[in-house]
């Protein structure tokens, strides 16, 4: 007969069949042997039985028995770990603890992966910025985009020009590293020009979501516009249908833009996608605009944006095709979930607006990706729309005076609520108008410059951060001058000159 060797595949693999199913008896019958109390050596079916403690029993079991000196047989021998079975051990070991890893990771979800999306960069190019300004944008937009994750699987960017026309300096697909992008910004050179920033951003749309310039469908869209504050051209209608498209805005104003423009203009929450900083302090927000186009390009995620009052934007990654299944999209009150809304999609879309809810509330929503074709694991979003835009109610003029006067309204919206008010007077038979600025969290102020005994028409106006403004008008007077009064005689008596 063949001897087999013990490291052949053959001898292994019935080794390690005998073991998985004797090792449990052989276990069980050391212990009954043990409380017998006393028993043969090998008295055991393998031949490897217990004949004292519990620790001389665990090492029977755990070792071959020893030859029969006396005979010169050798006794059959339990099935133990023999050297050959080592490395079969160790990796049923690793592959038990790789689906324990691989089982816990199921139940985690998905892992996060690179973020991914097309970021545009919008330059002030015009005229109206200098050089000296220019070339500091520039530095920073280098600075900025050369740490980011870029690459043909990851972010990819491009730079578009504002001037008379638009220009495009280089698109999503010529640069493939943070590095490139970076040298490619800092080569660029200024176009000059009128500031048609309306005109850019319409050509802007056409870039973020056209193929042959290098964008990729379904992906996030962002979009970082950079400004000294003016534009020569209409720039709120462009800017909304990018929005309405799902890009995220970030606005950064070097000094003289419009605040309520530019924070109807950016993405909501403003105070997130909207920066007021010096030309030379631009390396201050790097790190958090970073951080925001970051967060606003992960993948697999759902996530919300353009929240306001009354209802808020939902934008997710493309997790089915119109061909793979289709999603549910769930919206409830967190303190009333039984009423719960409901609206099915088809399945390459990545976006939805809720509108119609209730202001300063908590909503939960959960996307449910149906498909037949492979399972997507629902995902789940908490947002609370602002506190409702309820504009001034009521207002109060005191302290009248011939050249001032005291203005106060109610209620009076904080920083969350309202971006803040502007009271507008000037006189009721024509005139020109003066306008005051009042931070949110106050609802007074005082008017000064004001002429005597004139009707005043004062209109206080609360802007909110979704753009739209609420308004309350009142009319106001004020007192004629004083008028010279002629000297009294002096009383009888006191010594005075008769006239």
């Amino acid at each position: 007969m063949q001897r087999v060797c013990a490291c052949t595949p053959a001898r292994r693999c019935a080794s390690w069949s005998l073991r998985v199913r004797a090792s449990p008896e052989a276990v069980r019958l050391g212990t009954r042997g043990e409380r017998a109390g006393a028993g043969p050596r090998g008295g055991g079916p393998f031949g490897g039985g217990a004949s004292g403690g519990g620790a001389r029993a665990g090492r029977a079991a755990a070792r071959p028995a020893a030859p029969e000196r006396a005979s010169g047989e050798r006794r059959p021998r339990a099935p133990v770990l023999s050297r050959a079975m080592l490395p079969w051990t160790a990796l049923s070991l690793a592959l038990s603890l790789r689906l324990a890893l691989a089982r816990s990771g199921a139940e985690r979800g998905p892992p996060a992966s690179a973020p991914q999306g097309d970021l545009l960069f919008l330059l002030d190019s015009s005229a109206s910025v200098s050089h000296y300004e220019f070339s500091r944008v520039r530095e920073f937009l280098g600075q900025l985009a050369a740490p980011l994750p870029l690459g043909p699987e990851a972010l990819r960017a491009s730079l578009v020009h504002v001037g008379s026309w638009p220009h495009t300096e280089f698109p999503f697909n010529q640069h493939s590293s943070g590095a490139a992008v970076q040298d490619a910004i800092r080569a660029a050179t200024q176009r000059m020009g009128d500031t048609n920033t309306g005109l850019a951003l319409a050509y802007a749309k056409e870039q973020l979501f056209a193929e042959e310039a290098g964008a990729r469908p379904g992906v996030p869209k962002v979009l970082v516009w950079v400004t000294d504050g003016g534009s020569s051209d209409p720039m709120g209608p462009p800017m909304q249908e990018l929005k309405d498209l799902g890009v995220t805005i970030f606005i950064v104003s070097t000094g003289r833009g419009n605040l309520l423009e530019l924070s109807a203009a950016a993405s909501a929450p403003a105070e997130k996608h909207l920066h007021f900083v010096d030309v030379d302090d631009l390396h201050i927000i790097a790190q958090e605009l970073r951080g925001s186009i970051l967060d606003a390009m992960q993948p697999q995620r759902l996530h919300a944006s353009e929240v306001t009052s009354s209802g808020f934007r939902l934008a997710w990654p493309p997790l089915l095709t119109a061909d793979s299944g289709y999603y549910v999209l769930e919206l409830a009150p967190s303190a009333k979930p039984v009423t719960a809304r409901r609206q099915q999609l088809p399945g390459n879309t990545t976006g939805w607006a809720w509108t119609g809810l209730d202001p300063d509330t908590d909503y939960d929503v959960a996307l449910v990706p149906e498909s037949n074709v492979r399972l997507v694991r629902p995902q789940h979003l908490r947002v609370r729309t602002l506190p409702e835009e309820a504009g001034p109610e009521r207002i109060v003029i005191s302290h009248a005076r011939p050249r001032s006067l005291r203005v106060s309204w109610a209620p009076a919206l904080g920083p969350a609520a309202a971006l803040g008010y502007h009271v507008q007077f000037g006189p009721l038979r024509g005139g020109a108008a003066q306008r005051v600025e009042v931070p949110a969290g106050r609802n007074s102020t005082t008017l000064q410059g004001l002429a005597p005994g004139t009707a005043y028409l004062v209109t206080v106006t609360a802007a909110f951060r979704s753009g739209r403004e609420r308004a309350l008008s009142a009319k106001a007077c004020t007192p004629d001058g004083e008028r010279s009064r002629a000297p009294r005689p002096p009383p009888p008596g006191s010594g005075g000159r008769e006239p």
